[in-house]
């Protein structure tokens, strides 16, 4: 092990390699930049793969709403199953779902996903562009002044690195840059009297955040399958959540828009499913919720069961943050604890159709996650640390309720676009669901840039939001949205010998980068038939 850190120098340096920052790599590489990806994990994609959440996306994600290159993976998705999958003649003319998941319209494995993102990203790395450092974590930020200069970064043999770069891209889960780097941020819940937002509370939190989860992948199978009782099962079998009709571990739980109790069903490996989640909510079907391998979809007699991804409101970790405190590292392990738990309570004490209790042929899928116990490879973490930004979108800023029919507010600097109910968990603090209905929305590039710092750009999670508007602009497709768009500029900035802010306060290089994003397929407006549609669409009545 070296104890002196090499030297590198690169043009853009990202701390992140989930959805935001593949996407923002692969803009900065097809821009012209040399990329550095730092990604603590095994695996590239984050949310599509270590943390194992299938994509949760609007209602017009097949022809609006994002970026060809979104839609790009989503077909290569589709196309990796039509190549190697022995698929089963339907009759159907929709687009494909392996998963026939009523949570979206493309539920499909995470290692699908993962090698669809390297296949993306292949070329470049073949050509000496793009380097993407997996199991490595940032050590330290070197700063000067209004500068973030370069990292300290452990790489997975236990070398120390010193990456300098000329712009640096936020894309990591929690934000760990802006607390590296001194980078003025926010945690947990903001107050009304900062925000002016009709849901936020009279005081700030900082840290009351979003339930994490730690996902797992599950079949259902012949024989007894059953894990180990934990230690401590007692103590997670009779939790409570703010709200709740009862105990966590039960099919009921309040529905997120209304309050109201809702009782789930779960029929392992049932016949006929929900294709719709319009479908799905009449009588919301757990099994199918989530489930990424529909065996019905291929050649009959293939797959001996359907896989599901367990992220329900039951499995949700509401014991502490997972950064920001002292004891992180506990609960991060008390998070898999709780799903664990969650995963003995259904094979031996959840109710089932017939009256009897416990479902011991439910079974873990490890390979399916890329662990040793199916359990996925990293949490789940719907909040990260928020960029103190230029610009902060907030929820009267889209909320269907305040905007009624004039739709979410315009940003002249517009990047991108996204659409999703506001859709927050139980916190940390005590705080129970809250669900708001918004309009599609703009992404502002402005919400990507530091008040102060030069030289980074937020390209995930760490976007400028609020605590509450960051429940609309966490989903999938709204991430990459905001990594191809810091990709993209961080290439421009490169190639025009400018910087961030620079661009924004140009209208003559705004105006030129707006147009380079269009010409790469992102889509900067909602068309006027959808930007004021909100309410009932976009997001669903099981918290995702």
């Amino acid at each position: 092990m070296r104890t002196t850190p090499t030297e590198q120098h690169t043009d853009v340096l990202v701390v992140g390699g989930g959805v935001g920052g593949i996407a923002a790599a692969l803009a900065a590489c097809e821009g012209g930049a040399r990329v550095v990806v730092i990604e603590p994990y095994g695996w590239i994609g984050g949310q599509l793969t270590s943390q194992a959440v299938p994509p949760d996306e609007h209602p017009w994600i097949e022809t609006h709403g994002s970026t060809a290159s979104y839609r790009r993976f989503r077909q290569e998705v589709r196309d990796h199953y039509r190549r190697w999958y022995p698929l089963a003649a339907d009759g159907s003319d929709r687009p494909l779902n392996p998963g026939n998941g009523w949570v979206s319209p493309l539920c499909h494995e995470p290692r699908v996903a993962l090698a669809v993102l390297q296949a993306m990203i292949a070329p470049w790395r073949a050509a000496g562009r793009l380097t993407v450092h997996t199991r490595a974590q940032v050590q330290r930020a070197h700063t000067d002044g209004d500068e973030v200069t370069a990292l300290t970064v452990r790489l997975a043999d236990g070398t120390l690195c010193h990456l300098g770069a000329s712009l640096v891209l936020e894309a990591s889960e929690t934000g760990e840059l802006l607390a590296l780097a001194g980078i003025e941020h926010r945690t947990g819940t903001e107050s009304q009297a900062q925000t002016g937002e009709p849901s936020a509370p009279d005081r700030p939190a900082p840290l009351n955040m979003q339930a994490a989860t730690v996902c797992f992948a599950l079949e259902h199978v012949d024989g007894d399958h059953t894990v180990d009782r934990p230690a401590d099962y007692d103590h997670w079998r009779i939790r409570t959540a703010p709200g709740w009709p009862g105990p966590l571990f039960s099919w009921n739980y309040p529905d997120p828009r209304t309050g109201r109790p809702v009782t789930g069903r779960f029929t392992p490996n049932p016949r006929s499913t929900a294709t719709s989640m319009e479908e799905g909510l009449v009588a919301p079907e757990l099994w199918t919720y989530r489930r990424i391998l529909d065996r019905q979809a291929f050649r009959p007699g293939l797959f001996s069961s359907d896989v599901t991804l367990v992220n329900w409101p039951m499995n949700d970790y509401l014991d502490g943050p997972l950064f920001d405190v002292p004891d992180a590292g506990r609960h991060v392990r008390r998070a898999r604890e709780a799903s664990n738990a969650f995963l003995y309570w259904l094979q031996t004490e959840a109710p089932r159709p017939d009256g009897g209790t416990g479902f011991p042929g439910l079974r873990l899928r490890p390979d399916v996650t890329g662990t040793a116990d199916g359990f996925a490879q990293a949490p789940y973490i719907r909040e990260a640390r928020r960029l103190v930004a230029v610009t902060t979108p907030a929820e009267q800023d889209l909320s269907v309720a305040v905007r009624g029919a004039a739709g979410a507010v315009h940003y002249p600097d517009t990047v991108g676009t996204g659409h999703y109910r506001i859709d927050l968990h139980p916190t940390t603090g005590g705080d129970g669901y809250l669900d708001v209905a918004a309009h599609p929305f703009e992404i502002p590039l402005g919400a990507l840039l530091p008040e102060r710092v030069t030289n980074v750009i937020a390209a995930g999670k760490a976007v400028g939001t609020t605590h509450i508007t960051n429940g609309c602009y966490r989903v999938h497709p709204a991430e990459w949205s905001i990594g191809e768009a810091a990709g993209a500029l961080a290439a421009y900035c490169l190639d025009r010998q400018t910087s961030p802010h620079g661009v924004r306060a140009s209208p003559k290089l705004l105006e030129d980068f707006q147009s380079e994003l269009a010409r790469r397929g992102v889509d900067l407006r909602w068309p006027a038939t959808m930007a004021a549609v909100g309410g009932a669409v976009g997001g669903d009545a099981l918290p995702s």
